[in-house]
Protein backbone atom coordinates (compact mmCIF):
# COMPACT_ATOMS: atom_id res chain seq x y z
CA UNK A 1 0.00 0.00 0.00
CA UNK A 2 1.58 3.43 -1.07
CA UNK A 3 1.23 6.33 1.40
CA UNK A 4 -0.15 9.42 -0.02
CA UNK A 5 1.52 12.49 0.92
CA UNK A 6 0.35 15.47 2.61
CA UNK A 7 1.00 18.64 -0.37
CA UNK A 8 1.48 22.34 0.75
CA UNK A 9 1.81 23.14 -2.85
CA UNK A 10 -1.38 23.02 -5.57
CA UNK A 11 -1.19 23.23 -9.28
CA UNK A 12 -0.60 26.32 -10.66
CA UNK A 13 1.32 27.81 -7.61
CA UNK A 14 4.80 30.03 -8.07
CA UNK A 15 7.49 28.18 -5.74
CA UNK A 16 10.93 28.44 -5.55
CA UNK A 17 13.51 25.27 -5.16
CA UNK A 18 15.77 25.70 -2.11
CA UNK A 19 17.69 22.89 -2.58
CA UNK A 20 19.80 21.35 -5.84
CA UNK A 21 20.83 21.89 -9.26
CA UNK A 22 18.26 24.06 -9.32
CA UNK A 23 18.52 26.03 -6.29
CA UNK A 24 16.71 29.59 -6.65
CA UNK A 25 14.94 29.16 -9.22
CA UNK A 26 11.44 30.04 -9.64
CA UNK A 27 8.54 28.53 -11.24
CA UNK A 28 4.96 27.54 -11.49
CA UNK A 29 3.91 24.35 -10.70
CA UNK A 30 2.64 21.70 -13.24
CA UNK A 31 1.80 18.39 -11.98
CA UNK A 32 1.26 17.25 -8.20
CA UNK A 33 1.67 13.74 -6.90
CA UNK A 34 0.45 13.28 -3.66
CA UNK A 35 1.41 9.29 -3.94
CA UNK A 36 5.09 9.62 -4.68
CA UNK A 37 5.51 12.72 -2.92
CA UNK A 38 6.64 14.70 -5.87
CA UNK A 39 5.75 18.00 -8.04
CA UNK A 40 6.56 19.16 -11.32
CA UNK A 41 7.87 22.45 -11.69
CA UNK A 42 8.49 24.75 -14.72
CA UNK A 43 11.64 25.09 -15.78
CA UNK A 44 13.63 23.34 -13.20
CA UNK A 45 15.17 19.51 -12.96
CA UNK A 46 15.41 19.61 -16.99
CA UNK A 47 15.85 16.26 -18.74
CA UNK A 48 16.64 15.12 -21.97
CA UNK A 49 14.41 12.62 -23.18
CA UNK A 50 15.70 10.97 -26.52
CA UNK A 51 12.65 10.30 -28.71
CA UNK A 52 11.73 8.32 -32.23
CA UNK A 53 10.13 10.05 -34.95
CA UNK A 54 6.02 9.34 -34.27
CA UNK A 55 3.49 10.61 -36.13
CA UNK A 56 2.87 13.49 -33.81
CA UNK A 57 6.60 14.24 -34.52
CA UNK A 58 8.10 13.54 -37.40
CA UNK A 59 11.83 14.05 -36.91
CA UNK A 60 11.92 13.00 -33.31
CA UNK A 61 15.19 14.03 -31.54
CA UNK A 62 16.19 15.34 -27.92
CA UNK A 63 13.63 16.62 -25.86
CA UNK A 64 14.22 19.03 -23.12
CA UNK A 65 11.39 18.16 -19.99
CA UNK A 66 10.78 19.10 -16.65
CA UNK A 67 10.89 16.14 -14.50
CA UNK A 68 9.90 15.61 -10.74
CA UNK A 69 11.49 16.65 -7.69
CA UNK A 70 10.14 16.21 -3.69
CA UNK A 71 7.40 19.00 -2.58
CA UNK A 72 10.49 18.82 0.30
CA UNK A 73 12.29 20.76 -1.96
CA UNK A 74 9.56 23.67 -2.72
CA UNK A 75 8.56 26.16 -0.90
CA UNK A 76 5.63 28.50 -2.34
CA UNK A 77 6.10 32.20 -3.04
CA UNK A 78 4.33 34.96 -1.00
CA UNK A 79 3.30 37.74 -3.39
CA UNK A 80 3.40 40.27 -0.23
CA UNK A 81 7.48 39.11 0.91
CA UNK A 82 8.32 38.32 -2.99
CA UNK A 83 10.45 35.09 -1.76
CA UNK A 84 9.74 31.29 -0.87
CA UNK A 85 7.69 31.49 2.41
CA UNK A 86 6.95 28.11 4.66
CA UNK A 87 2.77 28.00 4.76
CA UNK A 88 0.18 27.50 7.83
CA UNK A 89 -3.49 27.01 7.72
CA UNK A 90 -5.94 29.39 8.68
CA UNK A 91 -9.77 29.16 9.29
CA UNK A 92 -11.72 31.79 7.93
CA UNK A 93 -15.51 32.38 9.15
CA UNK A 94 -17.29 30.98 6.64
CA UNK A 95 -15.94 27.51 7.85
CA UNK A 96 -13.03 27.78 5.15
CA UNK A 97 -9.56 26.51 4.95
CA UNK A 98 -6.54 28.85 3.86
CA UNK A 99 -2.76 29.05 3.69
CA UNK A 100 -1.19 31.68 5.36
CA UNK A 101 2.36 33.06 5.00
CA UNK A 102 4.20 32.85 8.02
CA UNK A 103 6.40 35.73 7.67
CA UNK A 104 3.55 38.28 7.02
CA UNK A 105 0.75 36.25 8.12
CA UNK A 106 -0.87 37.41 4.71
CA UNK A 107 -3.37 34.80 2.97
CA UNK A 108 -2.02 33.10 0.33
CA UNK A 109 -5.20 31.26 -1.29
CA UNK A 110 -7.59 33.76 -3.06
Amino acid sequence: MTTIHKMHVRTGDLVEVISGKDKGKRGKVLKVMPRKGTVVVEGANMVKRHTRPTQKLPQGGILEKPAPLYASKVLLVCPTCGGGVRTGKKVLDNGNKVRVCRKCNETLDK
